[in-house]
């Protein structure tokens, strides 16, 4: 059983495992205050192109969305997403749990723009609602797709004229990063966004997210943050090894093209068999749509999420592709598929 379901499936580069152990041993001063995390920070800004941002090392994806969205927002505040949106969707309603509401946005292709944010805005119009003030987007985008330069620089633009937050979920941004239509770089990021952050555990890390904070409003005390919601790891050292080895040469991006280019080779094959896609992913998920009779007899050898019926006969399915993705084992589902195809 060979599993496409998620990006995170196997445990960690070899590198990182021989740095952890190789560190194994050593005394180091806790909570993200040693030389590892120090040197890590540095090594990101230089990445980054911008000194004048704080970075903060996290164990996973939703814990540093909830430290990040309720440490920016006032009690009164909300959170604005796209409808197929990680803090909406698949977050167990963790923004909601600290007393921001999350206002969703129907989209058609996972991403917000200025009009789509402006209709909410003149939807909440005073003090009997609650205040729209954080952007939430993430790129790659839940359904794989990902922001243009062009995009950005919009939203960015929107959200200065209208005094809101943009925060960027980054979980999937290696693989968005590396994406052949891709145009934006981390300064990018760090120049249009009021925070951002790196995701690890989903590009080769053993656990991991960096977040960044742009907007100097943002910074101050967020160790507290970290520290009241839990969050605050005592062996921090462990982040700060895997993130200098993801980013002291180009570790990062080239786990990151693995993926896609497994992802690609995916889409290639099953484009050519006639197969649609209920989404346009340039990134490392794909959302084909089988015949469930097809995707019946797949899965008595590969692992993958049923996503959502399209009619009585077919259904889509989310096939994720990970640094570490065999490229046999890519070859032998496009195999294991054209004997299904009639």
């Amino acid at each position: 059983m060979y599993s496409f379901t998620n990006d995170y499936s196997e445990g960690t580069h070899p590198r990182i495992l021989a740095a952890l152990s190789e560190s194994n041993l050593q005394q180091n001063i806790g909570y993200g205050q040693d030389i590892y995390c120090a040197k890590a920070m540095d090594t990101l800004k230089k990445k980054i192109g911008h000194d004048n941002i704080d970075i903060h090392f996290l164990v996973g994806g939703t814990q540093t969305n909830l430290i990040a969205i309720s440490a920016f927002l006032r009690p009164h505040e909300a959170a604005i997403a796209a409808d197929t949106g990680h803090i909406l969707v698949h977050e167990t309603g963790a923004i909601e749990a600290t007393g921001h509401k999350a206002i969703s946005v129907h989209t058609t292709d996972g991403k917000l723009t200025a009009e789509l944010i402006n209709s909410v805005l003149q939807a909440h119009t005073d003090e009997h609602m609650v205040k729209p003030k954080l952007v939430y987007i993430s790129d790659s985008t839940e359904i794989g797709s990902i922001y243009t330069k062009t995009e950005l620089k919009s939203l960015s633009r929107f959200c200065r004229e209208k005094n809101l937050i943009l925060f960027l979920d980054g979980a999937r941004l290696g693989s968005a990063l590396c994406s052949s239509e891709n145009d934006l770089q981390l300064s990018d990021l760090a120049e249009l966004t009021d925070a951002f952050y790196i995701g690890g555990t989903k590009n080769g890390a053993l656990f991991g997210e960096a977040l960044v904070i742009c907007n100097d409003s943002l910074k101050e005390d967020f160790r507290f943050h970290i520290k009241q919601k839990g969050a605050m790891l005592a062996k921090g050292w462990l982040l700060g090894i895997q993130f200098f080895e993801l980013f002291k040469d180009d570790l990062y991006f080239e786990l990151a093209a693995h993926a896609n280019k497994m992802a690609n080779i995916l889409k290639k094959n099953i484009t050519e068999l006639g197969y649609k896609f209920s989404s346009n992913s340039p990134s490392n998920q794909l959302f084909p749509i089988f015949p469930n009779k097809i995707i019946d007899e797949l899965e008595e050898n590969y692992s993958f999420n049923r996503c959502e019926k399209v009619d009585d006969k077919n259904s889509c399915i989310r096939l994720v592709t990970s640094w570490a993705t065999k490229e046999d084992a890519v070859l032998d589902f496009i195999k294991a598929l054209k004997k299904l195809t009639v």
